[in-house]
């Protein structure tokens, strides 16, 4: 969902400034043309990372300035239309795991790095 607020002409008396319907219409439309198209070519990775910076918001401020001048522009929420396709491995290159079949820890004394299987647990110890 996107918010935008109408900007009010600098040597305007006028305590409020009301954009026209149809320039609302072709407001929204441009909001919605330009969201589907920046969401549309990318992943849901790339999608997080241009909404961070706010660039999407900055993209649908310029391209409205010629129907009517905006300022705070904010993507104020986001719902996923159509659930992804699920891949296994792409999730776990994500999350930095992959698909190596040991781990690679360090040693807390040495430092050193240490392989160990995948299911690899440390033993008890009888005493403390």
């Amino acid at each position: 969902f996107c918010i935008g607020f109408t900007k009010k002409a600098e040597n305007s008396q006028k305590k409020t400034c009301y954009a026209q319907s149809q320039q609302v219409r072709n407001i929204r439309k441009k909001m919605k043309d330009i969201i589907s198209k920046e969401v549309s070519a990318v992943d849901l990775k790339g999608v997080v990372n241009k909404l961070i910076p706010d660039s999407i918001a900055s993209d649908i401020t310029k391209a409205c300035q010629g129907i009517y001048p905006l300022h705070d522009v904010y993507i104020r929420k986001v719902k996923v239309q159509k659930r992804p396709r699920f891949d296994l491995t792409k999730l776990m290159e994500m999350h930095g795991e992959g698909t190596g079949k040991g781990g690679v820890t360090t040693d807390p004394v040495t430092g050193e790095a240490v392989d160990r299987p995948e299911g690899y647990e440390p033993p008890v110890l009888d005493s403390v």
